[in-house]
């Protein structure tokens, strides 16, 4: 265990370094979110620094662990690495900093600090997201051993930049209701703050943009396990041709999955109280996902037979 970590530190160090602070801040607003009765636009102050802390731990180990995949260092990568950390920092020190003067970091317009701090955030996420596609576009020129592996860590990439995408219509939402100065909104249809899915506080009345937002962002973890999955269960069964060729429907699959969330979120609808429509799309995303796994499969049965004949 001892080797892991000393390995893993060794991985990217502002990457880990960033990956420290997140865990202690984790802790932190775990505290505040037991110590601190304030609520802000309905849900408990800490509760999005804690959300946001997490999310940057899992973000930042697997940017790490998919530099450390590399077969040569490349300065580039790990310039954007390095970029991606300072962008991150500064997204957390506008988001706790609101929780510290007592007012929302997103969609905050009700003054001209509020503003600038909330347009800070914007370009800085704009940047992480330039950053990423660069380090995106090195994997993809660069040749993993594993195929498979290689195929999970850049689609894991490219759908993760598509969940950071998806998240730029809560800017352009203005929910009735909603108040002055507030300029966008997580939900659609109703005002944030409503009733809301425990821990993720996903609107149970309206759509919500998070939803997509969160299962594409995730990607970036979801694919490499697919990958290390099929490895460990099925690596002795499938040669890696097929692993690799099911890791590709699976991240296009992946990706359909995440813009149908956000489609239905775009609809207002909630996660949970999907319509004929959602379902049909769902339904249809299901079976084109099926058949292309079973077209994989049987064209390795296909050709082990070929091998076998001949």
């Amino acid at each position: 265990m001892t080797t892991v970590v000393n390995r893993a530190v060794r991985w990217h160090r502002p990457l880990m370094l960033l990956v420290s602070a997140m865990a202690v801040l984790t802790v932190v607003a775990a505290i505040g979110l037991v110590a601190d009765p304030r609520v802000l636009t309905g849900a408990p102050a800490w509760l999005k620094p804690l959300k946001f802390a997490i999310s940057f731990v899992l973000y930042g180990v697997t940017l790490a662990w998919m530099l450390s995949l590399l077969p040569r260092r490349s300065r580039l990568a790990e310039r954007a690495a390095t970029v991606i950390v300072a962008m991150s920092v500064v997204e957390m020190v506008v988001i706790v900093g609101q929780v510290l003067r007592g007012t929302t970091s997103h969609f905050n317009g009700t003054t001209p600090l509020n503003e600038a701090l909330f347009d800070v955030m914007g370009a800085a996420i704009m940047v992480l997201f330039l950053a990423q596609a660069v380090l995106a576009v090195v994997l993809l020129r660069r040749a993993t051993p594993d195929r498979a592996g290689g195929y999970a860590v850049r689609l894991g990439l490219g759908v993760s930049l598509l969940g950071m995408l998806v998240a730029f219509p809560m800017v352009a939402q203005r929910p009735a209701g909603a108040p002055a100065g507030i300029t966008g909104a997580h939900s659609v249809g109703v005002p944030d703050g409503g009733p809301g899915l425990p821990l993720v506080g996903w609107s149970t009345t309206g759509g919500d943009l998070r939803v997509g937002h969160f299962v594409g962002l995730h990607a970036l973890q979801a694919l490499p396990l697919l990958a290390i999955l099929l490895d460990r269960f099925l690596g002795a069964r499938l040669d890696e041709l097929t692993r690799a060729r099911l890791v590709l429907v699976g991240g296009v699959a992946y990706a359909g999955v995440t813009l149908l969330l956000t489609g239905q979120a775009l609809r207002g609808q909630p996660l949970l109280r999907p319509d004929a429509l959602t379902l049909t799309v769902a339904a249809v995303l299901a079976l084109a996902t099926a058949t292309a796994v079973g077209l994989v499969l049987g064209r390795r049965s296909r050709r082990a037979g070929v091998v076998l004949v001949g």
